[in-house]
């Protein structure tokens, strides 16, 4: 058998050739029938052509539905119809798998985003979520070529861990004890000496801090994989469950971290448009997709990035003259609407913006000389906003265990986060990305959950 994509791509020559896939369409007449066949290979599909001398004609074309599993066989030949360069003249053809035309649910209208929803099991099945499928798992391949071109070692971080990253709290708890009546202290807590691990686990939030285990090591290390948040955020950019990409490397201060950082989206990037150009010529052009997305990917490999203090940032913004929705002061954290000033107005390209308040940033962040700042940078991107965030980490002992303490966390679980400190600490630096927030922007989808195979978000956790 040969892929519908190698056939439209013109890698297979006219001839006898055999496909196989699931019916888009099928219009028939007594004079001739049509199917258009669809092996998920690509967005276009095989036009089949079946005439009445066939000797199954009959049966085929009054069980063979829209939905349908089938096999063909046949002559390719140069199509006489707008749009496809070839249809197939079939010769045999089987029926696999029937599909009831009364209750499948894809016809050949159009479906929105929504009514796909609720169908995952389906949806796949459809243009959109088929090429959508096929970007996120070519932008997969890319990420684990670019570190491996670079020598980075790929670490596959815990899943069920007993320390909390951002110190935020907002972790999905990992137990066997009975909700009803778990054993309790004498203070009313839950004894969780008695649970499967012997202490309190959660869902992770980040690989970060075991990767930074592995750089202490190996020097450069990424994870790629499904990372977890519990807050209760039921909007079109968050998910319960995502995949985090987060490389950490010994040695590296901030400047080779932003360095690594745009290498990295716009390999990934490049990647993309030239192996899925197909699919991104398909999304580019749907409704809800950003009219000029197809240039500024363009315009976003072909660029460099600009660095702007987080200090100077706000100062841009305060005399800037707009209204903001939100206002701009020292001190908070940048909204969407401030980055897209700053990418979209002011530099009109990528930019980095670093050393922000560390009140509004993770206690393992590396404290500048004026106490007031730390090393963090957040990579913002036209038309987006932030697209990536990382820091050089806190490589002092000393200084580590202080902001700890000022941020009121609990010591006991980060005890070996503090050792690494002791035993040949070096200024080290990393960063994450969420990869559906990258799927994003390169398709222009604006819902989180459609660039997800299985979405999980707060009332829903189907499949």
């Amino acid at each position: 058998m040969i892929s519908i994509r190698d056939i439209n791509s013109s890698k297979i020559e006219k001839g006898l050739v055999s496909v196989q896939g699931w019916v888009r369409t099928h219009r028939q007449s007594k004079s001739v029938s049509f199917i258009e066949l669809n092996d998920g290979s690509g967005v276009k599909g095989l036009q089949l052509v079946i005439e009445p001398t066939l000797e199954s004609y009959a049966k085929v074309a009054v069980s063979i539905s829209t939905g349908a599993a089938i096999k063909a066989s046949g002559e390719l030949v140069d199509s006489p119809a707008k749009g496809q360069k070839f249809e197939m003249k079939v010769t045999e053809i089987t029926l696999v798998g029937q599909a009831d035309p009364e209750t499948y649910p894809l016809q050949k209208k159009g479906h929105s985003l929504e009514f796909l929803r609720e169908i995952l099991h389906l949806r796949p099945r459809s243009n959109t979520i088929g090429a959508l499928w096929r970007v996120r798992s070519r932008a997969a391949m890319a990420v684990h070529k670019f570190y491996q071109e670079r020598d980075f070692f790929y670490l596959h971080t815990p899943i069920v861990t007993t320390s909390d990253c951002e110190g935020a709290g907002e972790m999905f708890r990992v137990s066997t004890l009975d909700p009803r009546s778990p054993p309790l202290l004498e203070n009313g807590q839950i004894d969780f000496s008695q649970d499967f691990f012997k202490e309190q686990a959660h869902l992770t939030v980040s690989g970060q801090l075991e990767a930074e285990i592995g750089a202490m090591a190996l020097s450069k290390v990424y994870t790629f994989g499904p990372t977890f948040r519990a807050e209760n955020s039921n909007t079109t950019r968050h998910l319960s469950e995502f995949w985090m990409i987060e490389p950490e490397v010994a040695f590296n201060e901030l400047p080779e971290n932003m360095q690594l950082a745009w290498d990295f989206v716009k390999y990934v990037v490049e990647d993309v448009i030239k192996q899925c150009g197909e699919e991104l010529e398909f999304l580019h052009a749907r409704e809800w997709c950003e009219k000029g997305l197809s240039e500024a990917l363009h315009k976003l490999v072909t660029s460099n990035y600009a660095v702007l203090d987080y200090t100077e940032a706000v100062k841009i913004l305060e005399t800037s003259g707009k209204k903001f929705e939100f206002p701009v002061s020292w001190g908070i954290d940048l909204q969407t609407e401030h980055e897209r000033f700053l990418t979209d107005e002011y530099i009109k390209g990528p930019v980095f913006v670093v050393n922000y308040p560390k009140q509004i940033k993770a206690f393992y962040m590396k404290l500048n000389e004026d106490e007031k700042t730390v090393r963090a940078m957040d990579l913002l991107v036209p038309r987006l906003g932030e697209i990536i965030g990382g820091s050089q980490r806190e490589e002092r002992h000393d200084v580590l265990l202080n902001r700890i303490k000022e941020l009121g966390l609990p010591q006991a679980p980060y005890w070996w986060y503090l050792e690494l400190r002791k035993f040949g600490t070096t200024p080290h630096a990393g960063f994450g990305l969420g990869f559906e927030r990258l799927l994003m922007y390169i398709t222009g989808m604006q819902n989180i959950r459609d660039v997800t195979p299985f979405p999980r978000f707060p009332g829903y956790a189907k499949f």
